[in-house]
């Protein structure tokens, strides 16, 4: 006897209540190896450092975001767009996947032991092994994603300034955080959705949503996503990285699980992704899925004990939770300001001059309302007209959205105060 598997299952997500799965080939590409890590992988990173709640992982994040995709989709036909089963089913594995390139610790891997790749890259580069293993079944997915795709309406859902992806981290962040100042009405957004000449448009009873969730955004950028203590913990970590990989450049026999060797060993970058680099393309994405955030913690409890004082030095930190003081302010730091301190550093760590940008660096984070390469946000409404928002929004004008906020940030061991 031959037993049917039900895929159409039901989740229990803790943001949204329960969820379905919308189809037999999303439910195959979920139970993907490739999906599958991403439940390994922490969607805020270090940021449990400060909120201790902050622990859930992109793979509920993937599921949330697939959620609110599909209830977009349903809102769309509901007021008259058309949209096709194939385009229904490739947008939904397109949010899907939009983050499978994630590495460890959120950007960590892609500052340190990698060279010019982005998750946006890693994520397109898996979705097309998929492609080739599922025999072509996500090459409107890609379309999709990649924005090459004739309905531009489609990919703003997943990649514009109120997308399906931003719509879930919010959200999420803002519950596993507990920062309210974060949560956003995501339904009533959704509900308010329109298409107007193949462009992604609100309508005008949801103009006061879209205020707050652009308010929500910024204010989580600065509570949250570039919280100091957080930009300390993730800047330790990335000098980690780095430190790691120039000891294995210099021919030390490093300890680290075979994933994480391959890429401290070799210098992995863009010409990788394609056919003309040194490595294939199916190595690099064979081996990128095979690591998490275990691989980091594992190598970072063999690694305090490395006899090299530098890398063991700032993993001890790391796991000890002996975080870099940090300043943050609205100017850049004096030059004889940082290089006291590295004086200092040198002083009482006993480390070369060489060795002090692992211990003192200054760096800069910005903080945008809008996405400068994303449509605007449209208002259609009730005449029937179209308005970009800071022209009808009584909260907003041109320069609050297009505003670049720049702040820069000076580490420091906490004993050269």
């Amino acid at each position: 006897m031959v037993y049917q598997t039900n895929k159409r299952k039901i989740i229990n997500d803790p943001v949204y209540g329960f969820i379905s799965i919308p189809g037999d080939f999303v439910f195959d590409l979920i139970e993907h190896p490739w999906f599958q890590r991403l439940r390994n992988i922490k969607q805020l990173g270090l940021t449990s450092f400060v909120y201790p709640g902050a622990t859930h992982s992109r793979f509920q994040h993937g599921l949330g975001a697939l959620h609110l995709m599909n209830l977009a989709i349903a809102t769309l036909r509901s007021k008259g767009v058309i949209i096709s089963a194939t385009e229904e089913e490739a947008t939904l594995i397109a949010i899907l996947l939009h983050d499978a390139g994630h590495g460890p610790f959120s950007h960590a891997l892609e500052n340190s032991i990698i060279s010019g790749i982005t998750h946006e890259d890693i994520s397109l580069l898996l979705m097309k092994k998929l492609n080739e293993e599922f025999h072509g079944k996500l090459e409107l997915a890609i379309e999709i994603f990649t924005g090459t795709y004739y309905r531009k309406f489609l990919h703003e859902l997943i990649s514009g300034q109120i997308d399906m992806d931003r719509l879930d981290y919010l959200r999420r962040d803002s519950f596993f955080t507990g920062v309210i100042e974060g949560s956003v009405g995501s339904d009533r957004i959704i509900r308010m959705l329109n298409v107007v000449d193949d462009s992604l448009v609100v309508d005008e009873k949801g103009i006061y949503s879209i205020e707050k969730f652009l308010i929500a955004r910024r204010l989580m950028y600065w509570q949250v996503y570039m919280h100091k203590t957080v930009l300390s913990s993730e800047s330790l970590l990335v000098n980690i990285l780095k430190r790691a990989k120039e000891l294995a450049k210099e021919g030390y026999d490093m300890y680290s699980t075979p994933a994480l060797r391959f890429f401290l060993y070799n210098n992995i970058g863009r010409s990788d992704l394609t056919d003309n680099g040194k490595f294939t393309p199916g190595l690099i994405a064979s081996t990128f899925t095979r690591l998490d955030d275990s691989d980091i913690l594992v190598c970072a409890k063999y690694w305090a004990d490395h006899s090299d004082k530098v890398l063991s030095d700032l993993a001890g930190r790391l796991l000890r939770r002996d975080l870099f003081a940090i300043e943050l302010q609205n100017e850049p730091f004096p030059v004889k300001r940082v290089n006291d301190l590295g004086t200092d550093a040198m002083k009482h760590l006993n480390i070369k001059q060489d060795l002090v940008d692992y211990y003192v660096f200054t760096n800069s984070i910005s903080n945008l309302a809008y996405t400068p390469d994303a449509p605007v946000v449209k208002i259609l409404l009730k005449s029937g007209k179209i308005s970009d928002i800071s022209t009808v929004s009584d909260m907003f004008d041109h320069r609050f959205l297009s505003e670049r906020i720049t702040k820069y940030f000076l580490c420091y061991p906490k004993e050269c105060r």
